[in-house]
């Protein structure tokens, strides 16, 4: 089994960070091959960066010339995945979405733990839009940017631990959920600091992927992920498969 784990911004450092996280879960016999996108932004954290992220990530995943089975979109609260979805004939798993499905059967609440406030409403947006807001305790932010995690990687991770005790002990949170792919690998040292649980969406979105894979089962294109209507795209950058 083959699974493209596609990072939203363009720091090839990061995209090697999240493939490392992404191999530690993975099953015997799941090669992951981790991707960089050619065009976007260096950290993705607004609206214009994100949207911008939807179409460099679709124009990766098309030039990638193997076959795989299937695909994670590794950005916390990115948009893009429904696009991914209409394109592709094999499942789509975006590690937002895996990574609180997979605490809600964890515990009774959950909260993301996320980089700058400015990404907390998109994060919120994604979740609502999912239906995975209703066991959401809270969505906080470190207030330190993705790059943060490289730059100074000792404040990024205490601001981001000091955030998870505070979901848990004043918004009553059970379960925290890791709120930027940058973040894999950070959830042992959040775990002994709060007690809780610590899902990682990267590690979640593998497994998920890996389970839907052996089920057999891929995206519906009855209706709402039918493949986009052939059509003439004037501009349209995605590239040919290479």
């Amino acid at each position: 089994m083959r699974i493209l784990v596609v990072n939203v911004n363009t720091t090839t450092s990061i995209t090697d960070a999240i493939a490392k996280q992404a191999e530690t879960v993975a099953a015997p016999g799941t090669e992951i091959v981790g991707l960089t996108p050619e065009i976007g932004a260096e950290s993705v954290e607004g609206n214009f960066e994100s949207y911008l992220a939807a179409i460099a990530v679709m124009d990766r995943v098309r030039s990638y010339p193997e076959p795989y089975d299937a695909v994670i979109q590794a950005g916390y609260g990115e948009h893009g995945r429904e696009g991914l979805q209409e394109l592709l004939d094999v499942p789509v798993v975006d590690i937002t979405e895996a990574s609180a499905s997979v605490a809600m059967m964890l515990g009774h609440k959950y909260s993301v733990v996320t980089t700058l406030d400015r990404t907390v409403p998109l994060i919120e947006d994604r979740l609502r839009l999912a239906g995975l807001d209703a066991k959401c305790a809270s969505v906080r932010a470190s207030g330190l940017p993705v790059l943060a995690l490289e730059s100074d990687p000792e404040a990024a991770i205490e601001a981001i631990v000091d955030e998870a005790e505070a979901a848990v002990r004043e918004d009553k949170a059970e379960v925290i959920c890791l709120g930027c792919g940058g973040m894999a690998g950070l959830d042992d040292r959040i775990r002994e600091r709060t007690g809780v649980p610590v899902v990682d969406g990267v590690s979640a979105a593998v497994k998920l992927a890996e389970s839907l894979v052996g089920l057999g089962l891929s995206t519906s294109k009855v209706r709402t992920y039918a493949p986009p209507r052939p059509k003439q795209i004037t501009g349209w950058p995605l590239a040919k498969p290479r």
